[in-house]
Formats: structure tokens, C-alpha cells, sequence
């Protein structure tokens, strides 16, 4: 099937970014191979993932981005080897067929490029520990040193505090080479069209500049994403090195001003992000209520009637939305804890339950995706909600109202979490607005005011007619 209502210009630059709607997998967890081991057999998982397609095109998804793919020992978040896709999702003709697939049907696929640390079966951490001070790549670890601290004798810096994830020099110029050609082979490979750069604030900002100016010239419409979580997002997205970041800032405010009842939190967030001299107005941030590394949305939720409000506020707000995959259905799945406390939020889902949604949702999530896909494709079809400003006009405990506007239009956004209807009275209008959100019903200004009832746990987007 042609994505015909997602198809996008595939000459744009990595501003591209900004008119999607991405939808994110955790291949080994999904897969339901992140613990598995057989001692190398190639299993064909990937090949099945091309019948999401039609499940992707009727959400409205116009990219979707891949967890770690590349051979690991584990969690994927251990390399072993980047050029090589992990052995028990499948080989690198699966990922080339399923990535044509998903091109035909106008969806751009990004994968996650973890730069900052590798495993301790790294093929070149295994030549150190074999070969100590004779190995080639000594010089490619971070504060590299043989100790008696591990019972293998060697020992470097790693990622917080994890031994098992040690961390690469990326100063080192054979280092970066070798990185920027697992990226060349990504590309040529399997012509992928951005990386989501995992622990993106750990990086040397030398290396990021010299893999954002390679990735201009390689491919000019590709994307680089990065995930950070504290901090000033600036530092890491500009001109110079990425298109844009995780906005960890607006997901916890998209959760605990529902729970809180007090949607003046995501408001002074939103306002101090995107409104009148907003530190963020030129960045693309990166959007999300859940994803691989925190609870299901649904399970933080005292109320699963608010996922509807809250994934509402997410595709009217500025910034690129995404959903992680299930959570279009409402699953459920909090992190655990020791060696498997990821698996809740990391379930392996079969493509047909998937599809179809027959998995463990909260059964007011189970007309989730329906909504979802109405958000998805008012945000295709009103620029203003890309591209446009966003001003406050109000702000109670549980009802925000803001404009969003361009040279285009201007959209006046009502989102509510309250569980019955109530007036709201919205002043500085004229004219006669259509809800563009809910079947076009029209509403006349009076007195310079636009009076209005909420829908419970839902929006309202107005446009002038």
C-alpha cells in the first residue's frame, strides 16, 4: 500500500524532521530475542516487521526509528560489531529488504547509533584483552589501564559506572574513522535516513561536529537526533552538530501535570520552551510520553481516561511526536529491577497482536490508536501545528488553551483532562471558527469572545473559517 497521505519530499534537508511523525521499536525486546543466545545461529525476525506497514501508514507514521540493530552481547547497547546487523534479528539483507519496504511506502527509517561505549566483546577490546599492550587498538579506550580490579586485568572508563559498556575515544582519529565508515556503510547499505544518537550528551562535541559535516555531505536530507536529558539542549543541537534532541523536560511534564491535576506545569514548560522568547523556538525537539528506558505512559497514568488528553497536548504542542511501540493500544509495563528490569518495558509483542492490538492494554486504551491516528493526520494537514508558534492564552488545573500559528494559519488548541465537559471562554477572537479536530462543528464569536464546551480527556483545535 502507498502512503500516499505521508509521502514527503525525499530531497528536503534534515528539516524534514520537523513535518514527522515517528514511531519507535525496540527490535530485540519486541522480537522477543534480547535475552536470547544459541551460539550464533542467524534468525530471520526482521523479515516479519514489513507487515507493519499498514499498520504504520493508518497510524499516520511517517518514519520510524529502530532501537540498536547492530551485533551485541545483550541489550544491543553493547557493540560487538557495527557492521554487521545483531545475528538474532537476522542478517544485512533482511534489514536492506525491510528498509526498501518501508521507503516504497514513503516512511524514513532511522536507527539508533551507539557511539559513546561499546562492549566488552567489541572485536577491538577483545584484540586488548588478548593481546595488552601489543593490541592495535590500545588507544581506542577511554583512560585504557591494566589492573587487577577485574578478573580479566583490564579496566577503563565506561558508562555510568557499568564496566560492561566501556567507553571509545573519540578523539582518537582511527576511531572516528572507523565510526564514520560504519555510518558510510549504513548508508550505502541500506540507505537509511538519520541516526538517533544514544547518550548524545556524553559525546565530545569535536567528534559530533566532524560526524554532522560528514553526514551533510554523505546525505544531505539526513537526520541526527540525539538523546539528552539534562541540561541545556543547545549545547548539543545547532548548525553544527544535531538537528535536534530528546525533550525529556516536556515528558515529565506531560505526565505529572495530569496526575497532579495542574496543567500549569507543562504550560511554564511549554511557554519557557516555545512561547515569547522561548530558549527553544528554532530547535525541533523530540517528542514522547514513554519509550525504552522509562514506564509505559499508561502505567504512570493515575487515570488511563488521561493518555487521550495527554497524547492530545504531544501532537498539538511544537516538537516531533512519538510513539513507542504498543503504547498506541495503551499497554501497561513498569521497569523492574536487577538484570531483567527492563523486559516490562520492553515486551516482545507478535506483528499480528500488534496489528491488530491484541495485547495487554487498559481497556479505556483500546480506542487509543484511533485517536492517535485522527492527531496524526490534522497535524499532516495543518502547518501551523509543524511549523507554527505557539502562544498561551489560558491556563486552569485541567485545561490549557494556546495558539498555534504560521503566514498560513492560525489554530487556536484546547486541550482538557477534565472528566466532564465545562465552558471555557476564550477572549481576543472575531469571526466564526470550525473545530477541525472533531467533524468541523462551527462556533461565532461574541462580544470578542469564543465560548466553548470541553470534551472530557480530549482537544478541541479551531480554525477561522
Amino acid at each position: 500500500m502507498q502512503n500516499t497521505c505521508c509521502q514527503m519530499d525525499w530531497d528536503q534537508s534534515g528539516r524534514w524532521f520537523e513535518d514527522a511523525f515517528l514511531y519507535h521499536i525496540y527490535p530485540l525486546g519486541m522480537l522477543g530475542c534480547e535475552r536470547w543466545n544459541d551460539g550464533g545461529a542467524v534468525h530471520h525476525r526482521l523479515r516479519g516487521l514489513e507487515k507493519l506497514t499498514d499498520h504504520w501508514i493508518q497510524l499516520g507514521v511517517d518514519a520510524v526509528y529502530f532501537g540498536p540493530l547492530f551485533e551485541s552481547s545483550s541489550h544491543g547497547y553493547d557493540t560487538k560489531d557495527y557492521y554487521h546487523i545483531d545475528r538474532r534479528l537476522g542478517d544485512d539483507a533482511d534489514f536492506a529488504h525491510l528498509v526498501d519496504v518501508m521507503h516504497a511506502a514513503g516512511i524514513r527509517v532511522i536507527v539508533d547509533a551507539v557511539f559513546n561505549h561499546v562492549g566488552r566483546e567489541f572485536w577491538g577490546f577483545k584484540e586488548v584483552l588478548e593481546k595488552r599492550d601489543m593490541a592495535r587498538t590500545r588507544h581506542w579506550f577511554k583512560n585504557l589501564r591494566f589492573d587487577g580490579r577485574r578478573r580479566d586485568g583490564v579496566a577503563c572508563s565506561n558508562w555510568e559506572g557499568h564496566d560492561e559498556l566501556v567507553k571509545l575515544d573519540l578523539l582518537n582519529p582511527e576511531v572516528e574513522e572507523h565510526l564514520l565508515g560504519a555510518v558510510e556503510w549504513w548508508v550505502s547499505q541500506f540507505h537509511i535516513d538519520g541516526l538517533r544518537l544514544d547518550a548524545a550528551d556524553c559525546l565530545e562535541p569535536e567528534f559530533v561536529r566532524h560526524l554532522r559535516g560528514f553526514c551533510d555531505h554523505l546525505k544531505p536530507d539526513f537526520l541526527l537526533v540525539g538523546e539528552v536529558i539534562h541540561g541545556d539542549y543547545r549545547t548539543w543541537a545547532n548548525d553544527e552538530m544535531m538537528h535536534g534532541t530528546t525533550n525529556y523536560e516536556a515528558y515529565k511534564g506531560l505526565w505529572s501535570s495530569h496526575n497532579d491535576g495542574n496543567f500549569h506545569e507543562i504550560a511554564y514548560t511549554l511557554n519557557r520552551q516555545f512561547g515569547a522568547g522561548g530558549i527553544y523556538r528554532d530547535l525541533q525537539m523530540y517528542n514522547f510520553a514513554d519509550n525504552h528506558d522509562v514506564d509505559r505512559v499508561a502505567s504512570k497514568l493515575r487515570s488511563p481516561f488521561s493518555l487521550y488528553s495527554l497524547y492530545a497536548m504531544m501532537f498539538l504542542m511544537p516538537g516531533t511526536p512519538s510513539v513507542y511501540y504498543g503504547s498506541e493500544w495503551g499497554i501497561l509495563g513498569r521497569k523492574g529491577r536487577g538484570y531483567d528490569a527492563d523486559i516490562p518495558i520492553r515486551p516482545a509483542i507478535s506483528v499480528d497482536a500488534l496489528t491488530d492490538g491484541h495485547v495487554d492494554q487498559t481497556q479505556e486504551g483500546s480506542a487509543l490508536e484511533s485517536a492517535i491516528s485522527r492527531l496524526a493526520h490534522l497535524r499532516k494537514t495543518h502547518s501551523a501545528l509543524r511549523n507554527g508558534s505557539y502562544r498561551q492564552i489560558q491556563v486552569s488545573p485541567q485545561t490549557l488553551v494556546f495558539e498555534r500559528a504560521n503566514a498560513e494559519e492560525t489554530l487556536v488548541c484546547l486541550v482538557s483532562d477534565e472528566p466532564i465537559s465545562k465552558t471555557v471562554i476564550i477572549p481576543g477572537l472575531a469571526g466564526r471558527w470550525s473545530d477541525v479536530l472533531n467533524g468541523g462543528d462551527a462556533v461565532d464569536v461574541s462580544n470578542g469572545q469564543l465560548t466553548v464546551d470541553t470534551f472530557p480527556h480530549w482537544a478541541r483545535v479551531f480554525k477561522r473559517d
